[in-house]
């Protein structure tokens, strides 16, 4: 039976959870396209490894803290986003969400199915675009579904991903199991992994690309940093420091 999702409105803030009492989305209401959530601001390193993506495929919806923010903040991008659950999906209105357009598409889909389906589909004559970036956020009432952290599911992300595209997954941190999902996206990205928890505790955000890519951003990182915009430069203020230190250490050029 599919969780039924659940709004928790204050005089602040509007949330969503599903059965459980943990919160899977929050927005303020006097700054709607923020990033309340610290886990999602550390997604927000995927600009740092890719600067100016043009086509962002996003599983998971939830509240649409990140779509929002990315919809808004990054206006040459186009977005797909796959979310499994059509009542999510009907709370858009409720976040904010904009509506779908030329720039957005919405799918109600299991996202492990969508990106199966996308990858068989690049082997025809005209095979649709891969993604500069893939953003990996589907957690439910009971936490990160299996067909989202297998490891055919990281390798389907990987085939599904442009030359200097990258994969960026939500998980829950220093858990048995964050360690058994950390084996397989790094087996299938050829131990091309860097991660970060967030100040908030609790969740791990595990970002994956080819090893070239990962030690070229190290490389790089200052004059990446110096190039953001001042807005997701507050926005990765509190895990730049960490998503640097681990591309340097894990990846040095040369």
């Amino acid at each position: 039976m599919e969780d039924a999702p659940r709004l928790h409105t204050n005089s602040q803030t509007l949330s969503l959870s599903f059965t459980s009492s943990l919160i899977q989305s929050s927005m303020r209401l006097d700054a709607p396209d923020e990033l309340l959530l610290d886990y999602t601001r550390a997604m927000m390193g995927c600009l740092l490894l890719h600067p100016a993506p043009r086509r962002v495929l996003m599983i998971g919806l939830g509240g649409g803290s990140m779509l929002k923010y990315l919809h808004r903040h990054l206006p040459h991008a186009a977005f797909t986003v796959v979310e499994i659950s059509q009542a999510v999906i009907d709370l858009r209105g409720d976040f904010l969400i904009p509506p779908d357009s030329e720039r957005l598409h919405t799918v109600c889909d299991d996202g492990a199915l969508f990106i199966r389906a996308h990858v068989r589909a690049l082997v025809q004559a005209a095979p649709p675009p891969r993604f500069d970036v893939i953003l990996v956020d589907g957690f439910d009432g009971a936490g990160l579904p299996p067909a989202l952290s297998s490891r055919r599911f990281y390798e389907d992300c990987r085939a599904a991903l442009s030359e200097d595209g990258v994969l960026v997954a939500n998980v829950q941190a220093d858990t048995a199991r964050s360690r058994e999902i950390r084996q397989r996206l790094s087996r299938a990205f050829d131990g091309a992994l860097a991660s970060v928890e967030s100040d908030e505790g609790g969740n791990e955000v595990m970002s994956a690309a080819t090893r070239t890519m990962l030690a070229q951003c190290g490389a790089d990182f200052e004059a990446r940093w110096a190039a953001l915009l001042p807005v997701h430069q507050a926005t990765l203020a509190a895990t730049s420091t960490r998503l640097q230190r681990a591309l340097v250490k894990g990846f040095p050029l040369g």
